[in-house]
């Protein structure tokens, strides 16, 4: 399932590691064989994204591991996640996969966007109001 966003995906950042490591899991047979369709969307959307040094992200971006709060644009409800590589999601305790359409769709983006993202209920409008932890911004640089 393709996250679809509203923004211009060229201004999109990711940091070096995040990038090293999710082009890991791209050539690890094991999520190529049980998330395939999920890794050709991550890959697409992070062709079109520019990669910078950790000390160069600026901390209203969401990274790998960054807690995100989301509001919801139909609903009005607001949710709190922190995005983490597939072996790390818990969703039960808000640890939402970079695989997952949201999480997909989530990674680089700015506060303030909209992003719309297909999910398995339909169309999902969700603004990201506010990075409330990025790795970065803490000097948290090898999570």
């Amino acid at each position: 399932m393709m996250p679809v966003r509203t923004m211009d995906r060229k201004s999109v950042m990711i940091t070096e590691l995040d990038s090293n490591r999710l082009h890991q899991i791209f050539q690890s047979r094991h999520y190529r064989r049980t998330h395939g369709i999920l890794l050709d969307s991550l890959q697409s959307e992070m062709a079109r994204a520019r990669v910078v040094p950790g000390f160069n992200m600026p901390k209203q971006v969401v990274t790998m591991h960054s807690t995100v709060r989301l509001q919801d644009l139909k609903s009005g409800d607001f949710e709190t996640f922190t995005l983490v590589y597939p072996d790390e999601a818990d969703i039960d305790n808000g640890k939402l996969s970079v695989l997952a359409p949201l999480g997909t769709a989530l990674l680089g983006a700015r506060v303030g966007r909209t992003i719309r993202v297909k999910v398995p209920a339909g169309i999902r409008l969700m603004k990201v109001e506010s990075v409330l932890y990025q790795p970065e911004a803490a000097g948290d640089f090898d999570l």
